[in-house]
């Protein structure tokens, strides 16, 4: 089935999003400046559209191509934003809030789990998904456990609701935080929002409210970090699950979890950090039409980052909030908070 339909949908969200939030902002409102975000607008219609009417299945092809595909362009061409030295610097800075913060929501998620009698897998996926990278720990770590469907997709659908909770409150709460520091904001979205895709939608949210595009490169790069925990704590995971079970599957090759749109970032930085040195980049070419490039890059990845948020309204069902039950919703609020309340702490004293 073709992905057209859905991507075409996806992208006329986008655009639709940016046009009504000019217009209610600065049409009826008056502003100089919309104070409503186009991307926010974006996921708003996107979920309205998936909860309101059935979708045809056509479109979903394309709504998970750009959730998917389109999210990791964008993430992708990021990285032309950065020079190496620059992610260097911010992925040091931010790494003793990823060491606290993800051991601290593996060790206590997995307790409140058992305390409110989830089973060991269930606990576990909520566990990796709320404090490394929502879906994507999920899924990778679900086979190495022996995880039934409906239990990854339970946990799924809990990182989904509460970290699109996250994506739309917590660039509000961190300008409050931290005295709106677009760098220690930055931090707290990469580390406090689950998903890969929430967390660049976060920050494109702070980047279009408060006029901080740094909030967005450092949430960025703080979250590709926080990534490649998953070759630690995955295997750790399914060493202890089979240490109980003694039976299973064996975790999976550490460079499989190291997801390829971390290695295009690094390789955008190490492209952008070549072509700005010297007079002529890579030694043909004017600063100028370099600069010309890195800006196409950079527009590049901001629709790709908008058709992805609106791909993330589309592929949000409410409905799978009842099929849930509420203690798996219990233990994913709590998660939630909990790494929200760890990111905020750990920057706050050591910053």
């Amino acid at each position: 089935m073709t992905i057209i339909p859905g991507l075409i949908l996806a992208a006329a969200l986008a655009v639709l999003g940016n046009y009504l939030a000019d217009l209610i902002g600065v049409d009826l409102m008056g502003l100089p400046k919309s104070p409503i975000s186009p991307i926010m607008m974006a996921i708003v219609l996107g979920m309205l559209l998936r909860n309101s009417i059935r979708l045809p299945a056509m479109l979903e092809p394309g709504i998970k191509f750009s959730l998917q595909r389109i999210l990791r362009l964008g993430i992708v061409l990021l990285g032309m934003r950065l020079s190496l030295g620059e992610v260097g610097l911010i992925g040091l800075k931010a790494l003793p809030i990823i060491l606290i913060t993800v051991p601290v929501a593996l060790l206590v998620v997995t307790f409140i789990s058992k305390k409110l009698g989830l089973s060991g897998r269930m606990g576990s996926l909520i566990a990796v998904g709320t404090s490394i990278c929502g879906a994507t720990a999920i899924m990778a770590t679900a086979p190495t456990i022996n995880a039934k469907d409906d239990e990854v997709s339970y946990a799924v659908a809990c990182i989904a609701v509460f970290g699109m909770a996250a994506m739309l409150v917590y660039p509000f709460a961190a300008h409050w935080l931290f005295s709106a520091d677009p760098v220690l904001s930055g931090m707290f979205l990469g580390t406090a929002v689950h998903d890969t895709a929430q967390v660049a939608g976060a920050g494109l949210v702070y980047q279009q409210y408060f006029g901080e595009p740094q909030a967005l490169d450092v949430a960025t790069v703080t979250k590709l970090v926080r990534n490649l925990s998953m070759l630690i704590v995955i295997p750790l995971m399914s060493i202890l699950y089979h240490r109980k079970a003694q039976e299973g599957a064996q975790a999976p090759a550490w460079y499989t979890m190291i997801p390829l749109f971390v290695v295009g970032f690094a390789l955008m930085s190490l492209l952008r950090t070549v072509g700005d040195m010297g007079d002529l980049a890579f030694g043909f070419l004017e600063q100028a039409r370099w600069n010309s490039i890195v800006g196409i890059a950079g527009t590049i990845a901001a629709y790709s980052l908008a058709i992805a948020m609106a791909a993330v309204g589309l592929g949000t069902r409410l409905s799978n909030l009842r099929a849930i039950g509420p203690r798996p919703l219990i233990v994913g609020l709590i998660s939630a908070l909990l790494v929200g309340a760890t990111s905020a702490l750990s920057i706050l004293i050591i910053y």
